[in-house]
């Protein structure tokens, strides 16, 4: 069984950047996908993108394609969110995620990842 801890999030300002991480422990940790979704209040969890073990798998949402970028450094178990030019709709609560791999898999939708961390706040102020 997988845990995940997230941190990084924050207030920003419109444009900046800011970078948030997870790191997984126990079982499975080391081949597990990791994601990043989010969510605001009164809304569905929206899937950020996710990467897998070795890196050669890396998929985005729409809204933040061209923006964000996800990164994992395997020997630390570690994976990072770079965001970069914010805007105020990308304000929410961050959720770190961790999938274990199945044939067919496309990892984009919450009830594929069985690990969820607690969840880092990210405001980004106009």
């Amino acid at each position: 069984q997988a845990q995940l801890v997230e941190s990084g999030g924050g207030v920003v300002r419109t444009g900046d950047s800011l970078t948030l991480s997870c790191t997984a422990s126990g079982s499975g940790a080391s081949t597990n996908f990791m994601g990043w979704f989010r969510q605001v209040p009164g809304k569905e969890r929206e899937f950020v993108a996710v990467i897998n073990w070795n890196g050669d798998t890396i998929k985005y949402g729409d809204s933040v394609k061209g923006r964000f970028t996800i990164s994992r450094d395997y020997t630390k178990n570690t994976a990072y969110l770079f965001m970069s030019s914010v805007k105020p709709e990308d304000t929410a609560v961050y959720y770190c995620a961790a999938a274990t791999p199945y044939f067919g898999g496309k990892y984009i939708y919450r009830h594929e990842y069985s690990y969820w961390g607690q969840g880092t706040q990210v405001t980004v102020s106009s």
